[in-house]
């Protein structure tokens, strides 16, 4: 089939042209040329801005587009409202973050989205998952019954320049003591990039339309599990300090940020790992091991440094603690007790 992806040059991007292009696709992909441009040098290529700089679509036919990129309502109805006569199929990329909060467990496609505090904004900072809401509603408004509205939750893998889950194998692989927040049974989810990129690829195959909660696995996955995961990818001896989070909270420690993978078990955030996913599941959505997603993240990380260090360049992690705040915490945690 001819598919369209908006973006597709940065993490989930990249990975969704990998999946298509295995699976005999004709992929183009449009953006703006500012990141990764080397990569895909077979691939048709067009360049503009999808806030007014639209014209290279126009006039041009694809089966499915799978929009990678879409965070104000405004932007993606231009380029819904531009393609609905143009293509069958619309992928948008959502996000779980849509929800107004986490308060009760077992989020489904039907649980209450976030509003607008500021009804004309456009600051996706500010406003990440109701905007993402917006977006959803102008893709379908511009295409009714046509759109895929795939929210996942914690995408990790290789090529994560976030850092949110590529801390963990590469900090417990330098060893020693390694914090963890609250208690080592607490669930977490999170989906390998390459599991949804397939699985996306796969529901476009479909023609598959509708609203999907996307981030697994499909047991429940602990943080200690997923530590233990993370020591044995890195062959690590290193020992796990699990640290109570109303400890951490109390130190002004930023959960997301500066622990990644942690939110609090309390108040709007309670349920933040139980998202039901089972729409998903059922439609074929599956999940490697969590321990191959620890150890080919942490394979990418040391070569993404050994290449930066061999360009004279050192790389600060985007999240996670530093070291020299992970050692005052740990300190401060023994004195206590």
């Amino acid at each position: 089939m001819k598919l369209l992806i908006l973006g597709g040059t940065v993490f989930v991007g990249r990975h969704l042209v990998e999946v298509a292009l295995e699976r005999g696709h004709e992929v183009t992909l449009f953006n703006r040329g500012q990141h990764n441009s080397e990569l895909f040098p077979a691939v048709e290529k067009l360049r503009g801005d999808r806030d007014g700089d639209l014209g290279a679509l126009e006039g041009r036919h694809w089966d499915a587009v799978i929009d990678t990129c879409g965070y104000v309502p405004r932007v993606v109805r231009a380029s819904t409202e531009l393609l609905a006569d143009e293509v069958e199929h619309y992928s948008f990329i959502s996000t779980l973050s849509v929800f107004a909060n986490f308060a009760r467990p077992g989020a489904d496609e039907n649980t209450q989205v976030g509003t607008l505090e500021e009804e004309d904004s456009e600051d996706h900072r500010k406003y990440y998952g109701p905007l993402k809401a917006l977006c959803e509603q102008a893709a379908e408004a511009a295409m009714p019954g046509r759109v895929l509205t795939i929210r996942p939750g914690l995408i990790v893998g290789p090529h994560d320049g976030s850092d949110r889950f590529t801390y963990w194998p590469s900090r417990i692989a330098r060893g020693g003591d390694v914090l963890a927040p609250g208690r080592p049974q607490r669930p977490v989810q999170v989906i390998d990039v390459r599991d949804l990129a397939a699985w996306n690829i796969r529901m476009v195959e479909g023609a598959r339309t509708g609203i999907y909660n996307a981030t697994g696995p499909d047991y429940t996955l602990t943080m200690g599990a997923m530590l233990d995961a993370c020591r044995t990818a890195a062959g690590s001896d290193a020992r796990i300090v699990w640290i109570d989070e109303r400890f951490l909270l109390d130190k002004g420690v930023t959960p997301w940020r500066e622990i990644p993978v942690w939110l609090p078990e309390a108040g709007d955030t309670a349920g933040f790992s139980t998202v039901n996913c089972s729409k998903a599941i059922a439609a074929g959505l599956s999940f490697r091991p969590i321990l191959d997603t620890a150890r080919d993240t942490l394979a990418w990380e040391t070569d993404r440094r050994r290449k930066a260090k061999a360009g004279g360049a050192e790389l600060a992690f985007a999240a996670g603690l530093a070291p020299e705040r992970e050692q005052e915490l740990l300190a401060a945690w023994q004195a206590s007790a």
